[in-house]
């Protein structure tokens, strides 16, 4: 299975945080899956950071770099065929990163790994 991490799942599983499921944190160890981060959430970090909404240990360049292969989590890149499918996407959701991850989830038939509900109104995979 290839799992799309959000935001807040990728952070949680960096910092081993109890708010995951026991579904969601036994299919991201499951070392037959494929981890992946979407620029689209690295870049959710970065501003969230920035506006020190959020407490990353040290700077996001380092902090990803560190992170990513010590999780096995491999940095999903956003493709002009990305960018075509966010704008035919119906208004469920006006969240810009969410919305892209629905588009990546959906062009490489991808399972999103989130507590966020949202996603199954855009008829793609979601596991929590």
């Amino acid at each position: 299975m290839r799992l799309l991490l959000d935001t807040h799942t990728a952070l949680w599983w960096m910092n081993a945080d109890r708010r995951l499921t026991g579904a969601a944190r036994r299919a991201i160890a499951n070392p037959g899956h494929t981890r992946l981060l979407s620029i689209a959430s690295a870049w959710e970090m970065a501003i969230k950071s920035s506006l020190e909404r959020l407490k990353l240990q040290g700077p996001i360049d380092a902090f990803l770099e560190e992170q990513l292969p010590t999780n096995r989590i491999e940095l999903l890149a956003i493709t002009i065929d990305d960018l075509k499918t966010v704008e035919t996407l119906p208004f469920h959701h006006r969240d810009p990163f969410d919305r892209m991850l629905v588009a990546q989830a959906l062009r490489a038939e991808l399972t999103i790994v989130s507590a966020d509900p949202v996603f199954e109104r855009y008829d793609v995979k979601r596991l929590w």
